[in-house]
């Protein structure tokens, strides 16, 4: 299977970035980092401190991805927002569209910014991803991704005094 990255249009984008802080915030809420009174807040303020230009912020990568000319998903991609690993990428969205979810197009995706990356220059990939999300943490292990950091989290019950 072949994915091709085009740049995605300003439409494309407009839609998507909507979307993308949504779930953004759904996925802070679900992980009990924030409130759920703070994630859309948390969402909107990261999308938009990433993405201070939209489409044209400088450094930021936004694609469309395709099969057979149709859209099956789309990624944002760029620097590492750490100075000291110049060399590394970072996936900081990455969407398989729903109708084609299961099909192999993730993985056909990640390949595709395996090729764009390294004909950019870049020698690193890094990303993170949610802990319950465990089909994506098991492609991205399939395609040789190791843990580099983690965090963790219970609930507890509240004592009384």
């Amino acid at each position: 299977m072949t994915v091709v990255l085009r740049p995605m249009t300003e439409q494309e984008f407009t839609e998507r970035l909507g979307v993308l802080v949504d779930r953004y915030a759904d996925d802070l809420r679900d992980s009990g980092r924030v409130s759920a009174a703070e994630a859309r807040e948390e969402s909107v303020r990261q999308s938009t401190g990433f993405l201070p230009q939209g489409l044209d912020t400088p450094g930021m990568l936004l694609f469309t991805a395709e099969a057979d000319g149709q859209p099956v998903g789309w990624l944002w991609l760029g620097p590492t927002a750490k100075a000291d690993i110049p060399e590394q990428a970072w996936i900081y969205n990455i969407e398989v569209d729903e109708g084609h979810r299961g099909k192999g197009y993730g993985r056909a995706m990640m390949k595709a910014v395996e090729r764009e990356l390294g004909d950019r220059g870049y020698t690193r990939l890094g990303l993170n991803v949610f802990g319950g999300n465990s089909v994506a943490i098991g492609l991205y292990e399939s395609l040789g991704f190791e843990v580099t950091a983690q965090q963790m989290a219970k609930s507890i019950a509240p004592t009384t005094a």
